[in-house]
């Protein structure tokens, strides 16, 4: 409920509007505001949010709001990023996404592995006592075989 215009009531009467906002449980900054209307930003926001709507229904839907961005930066607009997509989530526009990547080929889970054709076979040519790259890392800690580190 709008409980504006029973302050301004009150306000023209002999009352005080502080005692109005008070028992109504309203800021007097609140009555104020609105008694000025509309901001100059809140307007221009109605004003991009068409121009957007615009754009967007160009695209068929398609454009995002990086791209309805660039869009409007190339017809003169100077405006963020993020106050494009801001008032587009608003107003409910929302580009089409990339569709989603569809699996074709199911394996069968009944079929073996594919055969080792080129028969690989990795011999082991020596006993190693560490694996190959353990304790050479900066991290490792200093003595320890194969650190790079000095005790």
């Amino acid at each position: 409920m709008n409980v504006y215009p029973f302050i301004e009531a009150e306000k023209q009467g002999v009352g005080s509007v502080a005692t109005a906002c008070r028992l109504l449980e309203v800021s007097r900054s609140a009555f104020y505001a609105n008694r000025a209307g509309p901001s100059r930003r809140e307007v221009d926001d109605g004003e991009l949010t068409a121009a957007i709507t615009e754009i967007h229904t160009e695209s068929g839907g398609t454009y995002g709001s990086p791209r309805v961005h660039a869009e409007l930066a190339d017809q003169g607009h100077r405006h963020g990023r993020k106050r494009v997509a801001r008032l587009m989530q608003a107003a409910g526009l929302a580009g089409r996404e990339p569709k989603r990547f569809k699996r074709t080929t199911i394996p069968d889970p009944g079929v073996d592995s594919r055969p080792d054709l080129i028969r690989r076979a990795f011999p082991r040519t020596r006993a190693r006592s560490t694996p190959a790259g353990a304790g050479t890392s900066p991290t490792s800690a200093p003595g320890r075989a194969g650190s790079t580190w000095r005790p």
